[in-house]
């Protein structure tokens, strides 16, 4: 611990300023030099420094004498253990910590953390502050004034290290727990919001180095950072970590090394403020938990982040993703809306809304151990990228009863590299995608996309040497004795086929009237003999359907589905395909107040008949909107606003200059800024598509100035309603 002491000072004196600037409360608050040293003194509470030490702090100390004192005041703080209190913040100001009428939020945790001793208050600040039997964990509460309800910090609040400690939202006067904007799953809103004071100024809301921390009832959002010569530690709304971190910006791992245990994030909004919209400042990540145990994440609202909702890194054993909303993330980054990294060994992913998020629902690259997926609620995503809604890598992952619909690629893929056997995916329903329902992929495809989303039905295994090229070790996908069973004789249809011996066979309702289409409802299980024969008889089948069936066998896990045999009549009877109806792209509902009275039917309405633009152009190798280009977005959002029941696709192009990598990349940008733009005019994400085709598709053979400026646009492609009259307009072209 001393080295570490000794090396994290060394970094501060090397990395970091002096300067002095303003807080918003009228002192002079600390700068980076400051906020280090403290969150020096906070992660360490219990400490007893060395002379040599002491010397170092005091040099960094002397930088100001403005700061000393209070520098010396947090040094000389006590090293036995904290007493249990209850602070009620009382003031939405952020700034210096000093003794004055109120309390703030940085205030109330220098208190609980026993660096900030309870002589130093005002008589005023002591009454917000009580003491709380010792058996119980310090608690943080909130009494803000109506109408000042957002924190607007000035820098990195100082780190938890305090175990069992609540922050808890839910407390400020206007908080109820009875209602909620979504009838999907409640999740009240809050009432008190946390968030940077300036665009970038903070990279992270919360850091969590101890074990039981609960944070409660809070909006957190606009914690990024922007890219300098020295990196910041990783930004996020809440940041789980040990209390070894940082050191000298290395991360290492280490199993025997202590690490949080048991932290609670439970019905927080995290990326979202209260108001419901897109904030201008975006947050980098959601809840990171880049190396601890047992954490719950439950019940929160996650959205619109760069990257991931969710992430983890180095450990993350035990983690419980349970009952959140999880929806719009990864839009200017990592786009998977739960990105599982490092040791994650019985993690839970159950009762989730993962819905209109940039990549992936779920994603796991390189994990070590198990996760079982089930019971979520995955459609909508892939809004950028074409990948799978569930990737698996990895061993012994299980993906049950889950609803995974309308993704822009393939519903569960398993990669087999590195190597991937006995993941056991059951009892889900596909419905709409753009790939297989379950894809196993083969090792020799291990390109980029390869790594996203699957490479198709794979062939019978016709030598062992598959089972190690193969996914789930090549499980051979079950194959129907006809591509056609008879309805008529009785009430029930006999199903025979053959698969890998000894495996169980689920039977499928097929959706879908095109190739494997979709494995859409569970019919019933039965079990193949030593030679791979089963047999099922089913009741629930009508003429017109198609059936498919996976194997699951303990030892290698499960199959891809088998290509769909037809039910038909025994009667030579033609059958026309059942109608597969259209959704609206809907991620959220509100709650229904009351049961609405049964109203007579209504007549079909006559179709819409538009006029709206459906292209945007841009500058020469550029890829913000231009004010005149947002007058043209903002009457497209207006339509789209007006017209619930249109989605669009948005397809960014450029002209035919420089490479193709560097165009499509570009187009690809172009296309993510105007999406991004009609969401901040309140336009839901899950209706849009993003697509990139670089130069391919020019709109203008031509090499001239103006034929380039044509070339350099997004075209918006309005899909699933008739009658619309669309505008090819030229009021944004942008000469060069």
């Amino acid at each position: 611990m001393k080295l570490f002491i000794q090396n994290y000072v060394k970094y501060l004196t090397s990395n970091l300023s002096t300067q002095v600037d303003k807080g918003t409360r009228g002192k002079a608050r600390y700068s980076q030099i400051g906020a280090a040293v403290c969150l020096l003194l906070v992660t360490l509470p219990d400490i007893a420094f060395s002379q040599t030490q002491h010397s170092a702090l005091k040099t960094l100390a002397e930088a100001s004498s403005t700061q000393h004192s209070a520098l010396k005041t947090l040094a000389e703080a006590s090293s036995t253990q904290n007493p249990a209190l209850l602070v009620v913040v009382n003031s939405n100001q952020d700034g210096a910590i000093q003794a004055d009428e109120v309390v703030t939020l940085r205030e109330a945790i220098a208190i609980v953390e026993g660096i900030l001793p309870l002589d130093k208050l005002s008589d005023r600040e002591k009454i917000q502050v009580q003491p709380l039997p010792s058996n119980t964990p310090s608690r943080i509460e909130f009494n803000l004034p109506s109408g000042q309800t957002t924190i607007a910090l000035q820098q990195v609040l100082p780190p938890l290290t305090s175990p069992g400690l609540i922050i808890d939202g839910t407390t400020q006067p206007g908080y109820d727990a009875t209602k909620s904007p979504t009838a999907e799953i409640s999740i009240p809103q809050p009432v008190v919001s946390i968030t940077p004071a300036q665009a970038g100024g903070v990279f992270r809301g919360f850091t969590v180095l101890a074990d039981h921390v609960t944070i409660r009832g809070l909006s957190l959002y606009g914690f990024t950072s922007f890219h300098g010569a020295t990196a910041s530690t990783p930004p996020a709304d809440i940041f789980i970590a040990p209390q070894s971190f940082p050191k000298e910006n290395e991360f290492k791992s280490d199993k025997n090394n202590p690490v949080p245990k048991n932290v609670v994030i439970e019905n927080n909004w995290l990326g979202i403020p209260p108001d419901e919209t897109m904030p201008a400042t975006t947050s980098a990540f959601g809840v990171s938990v880049f190396n601890a145990v047992g954490t719950t994440i439950r019940s929160n609202r996650i959205s619109y982040h760069d990257g991931s909702g969710i992430i983890t890194s180095i450990r993350a054993e035990g983690t419980q993703v349970l009952e959140n909303i999880i929806l719009g993330n990864g839009i200017a980054g990592m786009p998977d809306a739960i990105r599982l990294d490092g040791m994650i060994d019985k993690t839970e992913i159950r009762s989730n809304l993962i819905c209109a998020n940039d990549g992936s629902g779920v994603f796991l690259f390189k994990p070590e151990g198990s996760v079982n997926i089930w019971r979520n609620d995955i459609k909508f995503n892939g809004r950028r990228f074409r990948r799978a809604a569930v990737y698996l890598m990895g061993n012994d992952h299980q993906v049950k009863d889950n609803q995974i619909s309308y993704q822009s690629g393939a519903g569960v893929v398993v990669t087999s590299y590195p190597q991937s056997d006995r993941n056991i995916i059951q009892n889900n329903r596909f419905s709409h995608l753009e790939g297989l329902s379950i894809d196993l992929n083969a090792k020799h495809n291990v390109g980029v996309q390869d790594f996203q989303n699957g490479d198709g039905p794979n062939p019978q295994r016709n030598s062992p040497n598959r089972r190690l090229d193969t996914a789930n070790a090549a499980i051979n996908t079950p194959q129907f004795l006809s591509s056609e069973f008879y309805f008529g004789v009785n009430s029930t249809i006999g199903i025979d086929g053959v698969t890998e011996p000894d495996s169980q066979v689920d039977l499928y309702r097929v959706s879908g009237n095109d190739g494997y289409g979709f494995l859409s409802e569970p019919l019933g299980s039965t079990t193949a003999n030593a030679k791979g024969k089963f047999s099922l008889d089913v009741s629930n089948l009508q003429p017109g359907e198609r059936i498919s069936a996976i194997a699951t066998h303990p030892k290698y896990g499960t199959s891809e589905p088998a290509y769909p045999a037809l039910i038909r009549f025994v009667e030579n009877i033609s059958i026309v395909g059942l109608p597969t109806p259209k959704t609206i792209p809907q991620c959220l509902t509100p709650p229904v107040v009351q049961v609405p009275p049964k109203l007579p039917p209504e007549l079909p309405p006559e179709p819409i008949r538009l006029k709206v633009p459906n292209n945007v152009h841009f500058a020469l190798d550029k890829d913000n909107i231009s004010p005149g280009s947002a007058k043209i977005l903002d009457k497209i959002a207006q339509v789209l606003r007006d017209n619930p029941s249109i989605i669009v696709e948005l397809q960014g192009h450029t002209d035919r200059r420089a490479s193709d990598a560097y165009n499509l990349d570009l187009a690809a940008r172009r296309a993510k800024s105007t999406r991004n733009y009609l969401i901040r005019k309140g336009i839901a994400p899950e209706r849009m598509t993003i697509r990139s085709f670089g130069e391919t598709q020019l709109r203008t053979p031509g090499s001239s100035k103006l034929d380039h400026a044509r070339n350099r646009r997004v075209e918006l492609n309005f899909q699933d309603i008739r009658g619309i009259e669309v505008i090819v307009q030229e009021d944004d072209l942008q000469l060069e």
